[in-house]
């Protein structure tokens, strides 16, 4: 039964029917978020506040909005990526859910700006946030929110990265608590979700075969090893590029071929920028690149590749597939850019896998729950999950995967926390 109008900006409500379809099958594998929104239904911990959510619209972000709400919340949503929604779940939260969506499937800057203002509207009490675009905005745009936020959460690398600058340099008006930093978050999420997703996103874009070509990470964090340990699974060839000389090192003991990417960049079939940083493929790589290769992003913002020197370096363009455009260098060699350098795993497939991101939203549920709190005694700084969260949600996690672990007896406990006895 469909509820009371609820305001909003999404592409058709009339795909409703599919996507509630598409939440309650991504449901069915998000048990440990399944029990927090029973628990919180029950006890109604977010009555009386206001969320507000840039975050990727799909299933699994539609079951966090669910338990938010069910929990008491008054939570509307926008996209944290023009290209990332799923337009049907967009749809169902707005007409079965009634929660206010701003997002759809490959909006322009203008409309992604838009919406985000739109949901800044709200005169939220918590901001929860995938790239730190909405903190931004609230500290740039729309400062005379803060003295009501209580906090926000953020939940991915690149958002962190901004979160701790602005923390660095003193600008930071309101507690953060980074989702990303929960080790049942970038442990599972960044590594197994990344890695399967983004090469999901890329297979179907191009129907490349991985086996027997040379696939280029660049990027060896959680994200970078889940793609290169899944890529060397389905027979590629793996080249791992890095600034970083411990992450070089564990690259290369995991059997990878490590150098830098301009060496890499001549005999690389497929290129998959996974850093968090700006121009990481430039115009250098570009023109020593060989006729075919393809080039995607994993990271959450498409600076990773400097699209703007691919274009000027092309003498021309088409798309040859849906989402994939084909630059014809001045030599005559084709390099193919898949989704505008957007997050491949999102505008290409569906994103993370929903029994990997019940962890991830099991983590921002419990974190908001947290902050609320103990909002009184946090300083305007970035904060981890604190361990007995992640611990918490790592058991719940066990337990639906009907699996038991061992438990410290009396006398290992006291040798532990002893100093006195050695060899």
């Amino acid at each position: 039964m469909a509820t009371a109008a609820v305001h909003s900006d999404v592409k058709d409500k009339g795909l409703a029917a599919n996507g509630k379809m598409r939440i309650e099958w991504a449901d069915r594998m998000m048990p440990v978020l399944q029990l927090i929104r029973e628990r919180v239904a029950a006890e109604q911990p977010f009555t009386g506040v206001r969320i507000a959510a840039c975050l990727h619209v799909t299933s699994e972000t539609a079951n966090l909005m669910r338990t938010l709400k069910d929990g008491g919340a008054d939570v509307v949503l926008c996209a944290s990526n023009p290209l990332s929604t799923q337009d049907d779940v967009a749809a169902s939260l707005v007409e079965d859910y009634g929660i206010p969506v701003y997002a759809i499937k490959g909006e322009d800057e203008d409309t992604y700006y838009r919406h985000l203002l739109t949901t800044l509207d709200h005169k939220p009490h918590v901001s929860m946030d995938d790239g730190c675009d909405l903190v931004t905005a609230v500290h740039k745009e729309r400062p005379e929110l803060i003295d009501n936020m209580l906090g926000g959460t953020e939940e991915t690398t690149t958002g962190v990265i901004r979160l701790r600058s602005m923390e660095e340099n003193d600008v930071l008006r309101y507690p953060i608590i980074a989702v990303n930093e929960a080790n049942t978050k970038h442990l599972f999420d960044n590594r197994y979700g990344t890695g399967q997703s983004s090469l999901d996103g890329i297979l179907r874009l191009t129907n490349i075969l991985l086996a027997g070509h040379t696939v280029v990470v660049c990027g060896y964090g959680w994200c970078g090893r889940g793609i290169a340990a899944r890529a060397e699974g389905a027979g590629a060839k793996v080249i791992v590029t890095e600034i970083n000389p411990l992450f070089a090192l564990e690259a290369a003991m995991d059997g990878h071929q490590v150098m830098p990417l301009v060496e890499a960049a001549a005999v690389g079939d497929l290129f998959i920028t996974v850093t968090g940083n700006a121009h990481v493929v430039d115009a250098e790589h570009f023109a020593a690149m060989k006729d075919g290769a393809i080039v995607a992003n994993a990271g959450h913002f498409n600076v990773e590749i400097n699209i703007p020197a691919l274009r000027e370096l092309a003498t021309a363009t088409t798309m040859a597939r849906e989402q994939v455009e084909e630059f014809t260098l001045a030599n005559g060699n084709r390099i193919s850019l898949l989704s505008d350098g957007r997050l491949v795993n999102l505008s290409g497939a569906e994103g993370h896998p929903a029994s990997v991101m019940d962890m991830s939203f099991a983590n921002q549920a419990l974190s908001t729950e947290y902050l609320l709190a103990n909002h009184a005694e946090l300083e305007n700084r970035v904060y981890t999950v604190p361990a007995e969260l992640d611990a918490s949600v790592a058991r719940l996690k066990l337990d639906s995967m009907g699996l038991a672990i061992d438990t410290l007896t009396p006398e290992q406990e006291k040798y532990l926390s002893s100093w006195e006895e050695g060899t």
